[in-house]
């Protein structure tokens, strides 16, 4: 079967690995020069940092995927864990250091929530049985049709938290703040408030505390290397610089793509590694595509946004780790400025991955690469990025600076931001966001545009706006979703 995927991305690789496989000739277009969508690197300067995710998380669904192509994740990817994963810093100048030891973690937490110490063993437990009850029934499988349901166990289901909002069901258990925001925050794993999304989500650290976290080697663009090696060794054609402008239908079926220059490409069917908003609402005929369901996409909320400062600098800082979190204080205030008003928060939390002391080789000698993320609203026109982006930068380097990297602003030699028009403008993201869509309903999480599309015949969608979510982990199972619906539905 000739099948075209419209984008590079992690998704896009992943399935067009699973089909090529199989025996289909796959090819995939890809609007910019060089595949990896929000995998990416950039390197100036001396300097090598990851522009996309830092951690990863249950590694054993990419081993699965190369264990189905028939070869050993170990030839391509040098995988190893990061312990302590993470390192907190709060306002008050206490410093967490987190590990995938709940012993560790446990004589840290006697020292500044001793009332809580049972508390948070018992939450690991409760975010244990979360990841149980729902791992089958919702990430490992394409809920598609009826004969998906078969594994969702109907007491499982009312059992998954998803009345209570994450901080409601964080606060009911938790007398400590600092042990109530550590909690909150696993929830902008998929670009969503930890007040409105549902406590399904308390399942996610689970996959980090409990399942670990892992790096690789050479930097996370090493992950889209492989792929790419491995699409290559298959016969994937990878055709980079390529813009699809449509995909075209026929009698309500895919027919093929045209791209920005007008040419017309033939396809038995398509899959779609952009944006499900962006397919559904600019790449397919609007005529294939009802008032319905285009109004309902048009009114799915997105995730949350970025803002990002790539920050070279000519010293090394001894109180960072590879990864570290800096809180705010107040965590509530921060997330109804990013989702009811749409403005950078003026006291953000933010991450810093620091891969130069993992991979020395990051940064020149004596140096630092840091890769600086801070949440950010979507795209409106509440904030304007043009004329602010140097005001939240100082903003955010002043923090820094107040919070131990003592005179951080004279030390950059290197820096450059990337802000929410960035990823609209480079990867057609849904207003800007990084996840897709938001999960700040009760059930949004598992609505998700399915990975066969229900509109268009021999339209199959992958990657973080399409289900199961967002992240390498949940990405690459949107892969085998689509692969096995194909395989399903086309034969």
């Amino acid at each position: 079967m000739n099948i075209k995927i419209v984008g590079a991305g992690l998704g896009g690789l992943s399935v067009a690995c699973l089909l090529a496989i199989k025996g289909h000739k796959v090819t995939i277009l890809e609007k910019n020069r060089r595949p990896g969508g929000k995998i990416n690197e950039i390197r100036a300067d001396g300097f090598r940092f990851d522009t996309g995710p830092s951690l990863l998380t249950m590694p054993f669904i990419l081993e699965s995927l190369f264990e189905y192509c028939d070869v050993d994740i170990n030839d391509y990817l040098d995988i190893k864990p990061v312990d302590p994963i993470c390192r907190y810093f709060y306002p008050d100048s206490t410093q967490f250091d987190c590990f995938q030891d709940t012993s560790l973690n446990v004589a840290q937490i006697q020292e500044f929530a001793a009332n809580d110490v049972d508390a948070y063993k018992k939450f690991i437990a409760y975010s244990g049985k979360l990841y149980e009850r729902i791992k089958e029934a919702f990430l490992f499988n394409p809920l598609y049709d009826l004969s998906d349901l078969g594994s969702l166990n109907l007491t499982d289901f009312f059992r998954i938290d998803a009345f209570d909002t994450v901080a409601e069901s964080i606060d009911k258990r938790f007398q400590s703040e600092k042990l109530r925001q550590f909690f909150k925050r696993f929830t902008t794993y998929n670009g969503s408030s930890p007040f409105q999304a549902p406590a399904t989500l308390n399942v996610i650290p689970h996959v980090e505390l409990a399942l670990g976290g892992y790096y690789i080697d050479g930097g996370m663009y090493a992950l889209v290397e492989a792929l790419t090696r491995l699409a290559d060794e298959l016969g994937v054609e990878i055709s980079c610089d390529t813009e699809i402008r449509e995909i075209t239908t026929h009698n309500g079926s895919t027919s093929g793509l045209t791209d920005a220059s007008g040419n017309r490409i033939q396809a038995d069917l398509v899959v779609s590694n952009a944006d499900a908003y962006e397919t559904y609402l600019h790449l397919v005929a609007q005529s294939s595509i009802s008032n319905r369901k285009q109004n309902r996409i048009s009114n799915l909320e997105p995730s949350c946004s970025g803002f990002v400062l790539l920050l070279g600098t000519d010293r090394t800082y001894e109180n960072l780790l590879h990864h570290n979190i800096f809180f705010s204080e107040d965590y509530e205030r921060e997330f109804k400025q990013i989702f009811d008003h749409k403005v950078m928060p003026d006291d953000p939390t933010i991450y810093i991955a620091n891969s130069s002391q993992t991979n020395p080789a990051h940064a020149p000698e004596g140096c630092s690469n840091l890769f600086v993320l801070v949440n950010a609203p979507y795209l409106s026109d509440q904030y304007d990025w043009e004329t602010k982006q140097e005001s939240s930068k100082n903003l955010i380097i002043e923090k820094l600076e107040n919070n131990g990297l003592n005179d951080l602003g004279d030390h950059i030699i290197f820096s450059k931001c990337i802000t929410p028009k960035d990823f609209h403008q480079r990867y057609r993201s849904n207003r800007g966001s990084i996840y897709g869509t938001s999960s700040n309903s009760r059930f949004a999480a598992f609505m998700r545009p399915r990975n066969k599309s229900r509109s268009v015949d021999g339209l199959y969608l992958v990657g973080g706006s399409a289900h199961p979510g967002g992240g390498i982990p949940l990405v690459t199972l949107s892969a085998f979703h689509a692969a096995e619906l194909i395989e399903r539905f086309e034969g």
